[in-house]
C-alpha cells in the first residue's frame, strides 16, 4: 500500500471496517452513498451515487456531470453512507480516484452494477460514464446504540504513508 489502499487491501488489513462499511453502503440491498468532490472554486460538492464493491476494489460509474468533471480535474473525494433508520451508525472513506480504462474490468463491473439492480431494470452504464476506483487514505466507521447515543464508538484507519 503506497500512500493509499484499495478496498481489497483494506479488507485484508481491517475486515472489521470494510464489513461494517459494506453493510452501511449496501443497507438498501444495492450500493448507495454520498460522493463529495471538489468544485473548481475549491468548495465541496455533494451528490448521491451508487458505489460498487468487489473483493478487490470500490468503484463507481460517474455520469457526465459536474462531479465527473470534478473527479477528472481533482481526484480527491469522500464517500459517506446514507443515514440509517434505527441509529446513527456511519461509514466514510476518503482519498483519490483512479480512472479505470481496462475494458474487461469495465464490462465485469458494469455487469455487477446491472445485476445488483436487476429488480430496477437499470441499463448498462453508458460509454461516457467515467469508471473510477476509489483509493483509500482514510476510513471511519461509527457504531452507536441508537439515536442520541452519547458514547458513539469511532474506529479510524489512516494509511501509514
Amino acid at each position: 500500500m503506497d500512500g493509499h489502499a484499495t478496498w481489497g487491501e483494506l479488507s485484508r488489513e481491517r475486515p472489521d471496517l470494510t464489513e461494517g462499511g459494506r453493510s452501511l453502503l449496501y443497507q438498501v440491498g444495492v450500493g448507495l452513498g454520498f460522493l463529495a468532490t471538489i468544485r473548481p472554486d475549491s468548495g465541496p460538492r455533494l451528490h448521491p451515487f451508487c458505489p460498487i464493491l468487489s473483493d478487490s476494489g470500490m468503484y463507481g460509474f460517474i455520469i457526465v456531470s459536474p462531479k465527473q468533471r470534478d473527479l477528472q480535474r481533482d481526484g480527491r473525494y469522500t464517500v459517506h453512507s446514507f443515514p440509517t433508520p434505527d441509529n446513527e451508525d456511519a461509514f466514510s472513506v476518503s482519498g483519490r480516484v483512479e480512472v479505470v480504462r481496462d475494458a474487461a474490468r469495465r464490462q465485469t463491473l458494469g455487469e455487477q452494477f446491472v445485476s445488483e439492480r436487476a429488480s430496477l431494470g437499470v441499463p448498462f452504464p453508458a460509454d461516457d460514464d467515467l469508471l473510477v476506483e476509489f483509493h483509500i487514505d482514510r476510513c471511519l466507521l461509527t457504531r452507536t446504540t441508537g439515536f442520541g447515543d452519547w458514547n458513539p464508538q469511532h474506529q479510524v484507519w489512516r494509511h501509514p504513508a
